[in-house]
């Protein structure tokens, strides 16, 4: 970013807070730089000609009396080739590109390009010379990745006539195409864009989100499904697998693609992404995973200012990708970290506390970052549909979702997948609580799903809700009185819905098979299951021995049937129906 001129002077430092005056000229949102080090900082308050500045990196050694330089822009986000594959920090520097430049340790006020200037792309030209574009018209394409095109666009505002496009090799930083505005004006454009990362970017309307985006995690997409374009929150305490939840989201999700962005996390769960994402191999692709992923890191060890940047940074990307008619999913990891991160800000700006302490804005700034995903008609063209679809882990300090930040978050998401510490220490996982998990896109997506998969679907998915309460209310009589006070049908409830638990909704992240199933998939298992339970409880009718069901060979087989591959899955589970009735019909009598 190129300085202008000195504007003002350094009066008080507070941590990442910096009071400077002779700042009357300034806008709130403005980038600075601040001190001779030229930290990069970010006005967000104005008093007067007294600015306080949120600097974005270690500000101990500057004092008052030093010189703030003024940028005139907005902290913005640069887009454009380039961005898959790359790590950025809360801000988007590149990590990468710091990395080799500068070791292990980035240097106080360094300010490399975000995306690569010397990399040769080869441009497609797609629009007609001549013709009339606006903002979102497609103008060419470049191959970004060997599974992503990447769509040069018009920027949102501009129109005109297309007077000249580029063919073949480019920078991102070379001219690809001219555009005669209404005023007369030649427009040169090239292939880099900038955006306010606070600001959404503008779209054609948004479209009603009803399709599964399909994750392979059985107790998502079975029990509390999400749609694409839709939002979803993760809450849970310490070491009940949210991180995990979202890896596998990030790596299974029926997405084009990834934004991940580690908002103050522990640093080693951030190591383990990006040691682990580049050798994942891409079920969609069979490439790496990095192939269709963007990365933020900020750890918990960065400067807590540059936290409350990051989901911004991280939305602002996947807007872009969205514009270019996408399926993008947002993973931020977690939005406590970034609510405390608001909780430090707002306290040395001395404003008046809220709840626990947290910014009586914390609502609607959470509310402005969730509102910016969806399903959209994008510019330039209303059939081109893209889709952002935000996941948000929340880690309530001892699991408690009463506090502020999970009850803000509840407020405006649609999916709740509510983590249980009591789960997660049976080793049982995902750590999913079925009794106080939600999802409100159920009814459109079990819609979705009968019109396009299976007609009886949502009906199966009733049936396993059902044994699921049914069985928490019978485990609660077992404890009072034993579970030989319950009827042989209530017992075989109990086996069923063990069943549905243990081989269904526990699910192996690490394992080959286990860690992904379709909805093709899920569905063979839920029929296989409720057969067996229906065939139970028609033997209790023809007074078969109750104590032969749950030693069943069948059920032994039903207990592997997770392990299974997708290609295998029909026949077995075709056979496992063939030999469950023959053994029911040879049970003994009472």
């Amino acid at each position: 970013m190129e300085t202008k001129e000195k504007i003002g002077t350094i009066r008080k430092v507070a941590g990442p807070l910096v009071v400077a005056s002779g700042m009357e000229n300034v806008q709130v949102y403005d980038v600075v730089r601040v001190s001779s080090k030229r930290l990069i900082g970010e006005v967000i308050e104005l008093r007067g000609d007294l600015a306080s500045i949120q600097v974005y990196e270690e500000t101990s050694g500057i004092g008052p009396g030093e010189p703030v330089y003024f940028t005139h822009e907005p902290l913005s986000a640069e887009l454009g080739p380039g961005l898959i594959e790359s790590i950025f920090d809360g801000i988007q520097r590149p990590l990468n590109k710091i990395y080799e430049a500068h070791g292990a340790h980035i240097p106080l006020g360094i300010d490399l390009p975000r995306l690569d200037r010397a990399k040769v792309w080869d441009f497609v030209p797609l629009a007609i010379i001549g013709s009339q574009v606006e903002g979102g018209t497609i103008l060419g394409t470049v191959k970004e990745t060997s599974v992503v095109v990447h769509k040069i666009m018009v920027p949102p505002h501009l129109s005109g006539r297309l007077i000249w496009l580029h063919q073949g090799p480019a920078k991102i930083t070379d001219t690809i195409a001219k555009i005669l505005a209404k005023d007369g004006k030649t427009i040169e454009l090239n292939m880099i864009q900038y955006w306010p990362v606070r600001k959404k970017r503008p779209y054609l309307y948004k479209l009603a989100p009803t399709k599964i985006m399909v994750t392979g995690q059985r107790i998502i997409d079975a029990l509390f499904p999400i749609s694409i374009g839709g939002i979803a929150a993760i809450p849970g305490p310490f070491g009940s697998g949210k991180t995990v939840v979202q890896h596998q989201l990030a790596k299974w999700a029926d997405a084009d693609i990834i934004v991940y962005v580690g908002c103050g996390e522990r640093g080693n769960e951030m190591t383990d992404v990006l040691m682990e994402f580049p050798h994942l191999k891409d079920p969609r692709t069979g490439e790496s995973l990095m192939k269709r992923t963007v990365l933020i890191a900020n750890t918990s060890n960065m400067p807590v200012a540059a936290r409350e940047a990051s989901i911004y940074t991280g939305i602002t990307i996947a807007e872009y990708y969205r514009d270019m008619g996408y399926k993008v999913a947002v993973m931020a990891d977690s939005t406590s970290r970034w609510a405390e991160a608001l909780r430090e800000m707002s306290s040395r700006l001395e404003e008046m506390p809220g709840e626990e302490g947290y910014p009586a804005y914390l609502s609607s700034r959470l509310a402005e970052f969730y509102e910016r995903a969806g399903y959209i008609a994008c510019l330039g063209d209303e059939k081109r549909e893209g889709a952002i679809t935000a996941i948000g882990a929340v880690s309530p300090p001892g699991g408690d979702t009463s506090e502020p930040v999970s009850q803000a978050t509840l407020r405006i998401v649609k999916v709740f997948w509510g983590l249980s510490a009591a789960l997660a220490y049976r080793r049982h996982f995902p750590a999913i609580d079925w009794l106080r998990s939600y999802s409100l896109y159920e009814d459109v997506v079990h819609q979705d799903i009968d019109e396009h998969f299976h007609n009886d679907w949502s009906g199966l998915i009733r049936r396993v809700q059902i044994l699921l309460q049914d069985e928490a209310s019978l485990q609660e009589i077992v404890r009072l009185v034993g579970i030989d006070s319950l009827s042989k049908n209530d017992r075989v409830k109990l086996l069923a819905s063990q069943m549905i638990r243990e081989d269904f909704l526990h699910q192996n992240a690490f394992h080959e098979v286990d860690t992904y199933s379709s909805i093709n998939k899920q569905y063979s298992m839920l029929k296989t299951m409720l057969g067996w339970f229906d065939g139970a409880l028609g033997a209790l009718e023809h007074h078969k021995q109750f104590s032969r069901l749950e030693t069943m060979k069948a059920v032994e087989r039903i207990g592997r049937i997770k392990y299974v591959s997708e290609k295998d899955i029909a026949l077995e589970a075709a056979n496992i129906a063939t030999a469950m009735n023959d053994e029911f019909a040879g049970l003994p009598e009472e």
